[in-house]
């Protein structure tokens, strides 16, 4: 063989390596989705997840007192086929940008934004909320790495470090 086409041989070798490599690398934040019906209403949420990597995330990688979009990478969206109750108050059917606000004090402020495009927090609207309400955080019993959105027979649940954003529906 000459030494040319031992060369190619060895060239196609690396690049298909280096190819099964690229391929193998999941997304630091994969998309993911999390979709239920409670009470009659589907619900679908699409987001990223980003994971906690020994990080402190409540108070440092998502500030305190702060609008966040409640995932990585784009805007979380919250699509609902039929009207439903928010912690008591109406939410019209349709499809919405999802932000919370964490507060320091196990509280934090859970937003539905009528604005849906690849928004952040720099350039969120509050003009254009739908809904804002206010819940009551909970301590996750276990670490949980990845964030993900559970739902639930009457609620939603936003789970990520040690920390559940429960929000009731009706």
């Amino acid at each position: 063989m000459k030494l040319t086409a031992k060369i190619a041989i060895l060239f196609i070798a690396l690049c298909s390596t280096t190819l099964t490599i690229a391929q193998d690398k999941k997304p630091a934040s994969p998309a993911a989705t999390a979709s239920g019906t409670i009470n009659g209403a589907t619900i679908k949420i699409d987001y990223s997840s980003p994971f906690v990597k020994g990080r402190t995330i409540w108070g440092d990688l998502v500030p305190y007192s702060k609008v966040w979009r409640a995932g990585a990478n784009k805007a979380t969206t919250f699509d609902i086929s039929k009207n439903i109750k928010v912690e008591g108050k109406e939410l019209a059917a349709g499809k919405y940008t999802f932000f919370v606000i964490p507060e320091k004090d196990g509280k934090a402020t859970v937003i539905f934004n009528k604005e849906i495009k690849d928004l952040n927090p720099y350039n969120y609207d509050e003009a254009k909320d739908a809904l804002r309400v206010s819940v009551k955080t909970k301590k996750a019993a276990k670490l949980v790495e990845s964030l993900v959105y559970n739902v639930n027979k009457d609620n939603v649940t936003l789970s990520w470090e040690y920390l559940e954003i429960p929000v009731s529906i009706k």
